[in-house]
């Protein structure tokens, strides 16, 4: 089981009890604002990504992680890597509860998510997906290292995205 670690989280695999935190961060209408067409998730809908986020780890060998608060062990959303349904890439996402931004913790796991798919898993480029207009999730993006390479629409939402990336060669010139 992969479990990675930083200063201030834990990003570990899924568990029996974590749907049920990880559906009150998907019940937040201002998290889910930017995913998809901005609708909220229940339990039972985040029970089912959760499984299916678990799957992916099994047969991509990646996937998403939980991402626990190292001092409390509170499950605050998740970080990692998947395939996106309408790009031929891997992606690297994140998703935090509400109470936890603006703290750095998004781009802190995100970083780690990042190390782990070139280090760890050989991965020669890594996107990330953002709709038009997040500026937020776009600056974690730069922190990355990531830059801008196209934009298009996402047909899951119906939405324009901006897609980022980051190669293998421009992380290892970057990170020493």
């Amino acid at each position: 089981m992969v479990t990675l670690e930083t200063p201030r989280l834990i990003l570990r695999r899924w568990r029996e009890e974590d749907p049920s935190p990880m559906a009150a961060v998907n019940a937040d209408a201002e998290v889910m604002r930017w995913i998809r067409d901005g609708s909220v998730l229940d339990e039972q809908q985040t029970r089912g990504r959760v499984q299916a986020w678990e799957r992916e780890w099994e047969s991509q060998g990646f996937g998403l992680f939980a991402v626990e608060i190292r001092s409390t062990g509170e499950l605050t959303g998740f970080t990692g890597l998947s395939v996106p349904d309408f790009l031929p890439a891997v992606e690297v996402g994140w998703r935090l509860g509400r109470s936890h931004w603006g703290q750095g913790l998004a781009t802190e796991a995100a970083a780690a998510a990042v190390r782990f798919g070139f280090e760890e898993r050989g991965l020669e480029r890594i996107v990330s997906i953002t709709q038009v207009g997040n500026e937020a999730s776009e600056r974690i993006m730069t922190k990355l290292g990531m830059h801008p390479v196209h934009e298009t629409v996402n047909p899951t939402g119906g939405r324009p995205v901006r897609v980022f990336e980051l190669s293998s060669d421009r992380f290892a010139t970057t990170t020493r």
